[in-house]
């Protein structure tokens, strides 16, 4: 698919990034021409991050209910939201998005193997020395949560944060396609490729 928008679309708000694009782009797509001149509006906005975050997540949810497995984990919402908010964004890239939670869980695990806890349970009122100096490695090395103290302990747990990862950026790339947003495979877009239309006022 061309990395250019449509030439109507609207242009990297200043506010609200790439949203109004990609609302603008799914009202085109379904013939809602109401909601299409509306794309700017901060309640149309709200709404849509309401629904494409709780689509994505929801679709994770079923995941983990049917496998059984830890599909969800706190760093999953930031990212939702880098994908629709800043979807063109350097950060929001899959590639990005991949390699950033990898070096996070290598590094988190990393912290539990030296300080003798990939055996611990997790417990957030346990601070002891040891818990204290894993968390403190694993920030230093990647400023993540995602493995804190213990809570993905074994490498089954890292793949399957990993393969959420996936499935996150999936569905963000469906939803931002669909809206006509020119969201990249897995590199990000260079800025000189895009074509963009003025922002929105």
């Amino acid at each position: 698919m061309s990395s250019t928008r449509p030439a109507d679309a609207p242009g990297r708000h200043p506010v609200y990034g790439d949203l109004p694009a990609q609302v603008h782009g799914l009202a085109r797509r379904f013939g809602l021409r109401r909601l299409e001149q509306r794309c700017h509006s901060r309640w149309v906005l709200g709404t849509y991050v309401l629904m494409t975050s709780a689509i994505s997540i929801a679709i994770v949810s079923v995941v983990a209910a049917l496998t059984r497995q830890p599909f969800l984990f706190p760093s999953l919402g930031p990212t939702a939201f880098l994908l629709f908010y800043d979807a063109l964004g350097a950060q929001a890239a899959p590639r990005n998005v991949v390699c950033g939670h990898a070096i996070g869980v290598l590094a988190g695990y990393l912290a539990l193997v030296i300080f003798g806890l990939t055996m611990a349970r997790p417990d957030l009122t346990d601070i002891t020395a040891p818990r204290i100096g894993a968390v403190i490695l694993c920030l230093v090395l990647t400023v993540s949560l995602m493995v804190w103290l213990g809570l993905i302990r074994t490498p089954p747990q890292l793949a399957i944060l990993m393969l959420a990862v996936v499935l996150m950026i999936a569905l963000g790339a469906i939803i931002n396609r669909l809206a006509s947003v020119p969201y990249p495979l897995w590199a990000p877009i260079k800025k000189s490729t895009l074509t963009l239309s003025p922002g929105l006022g």
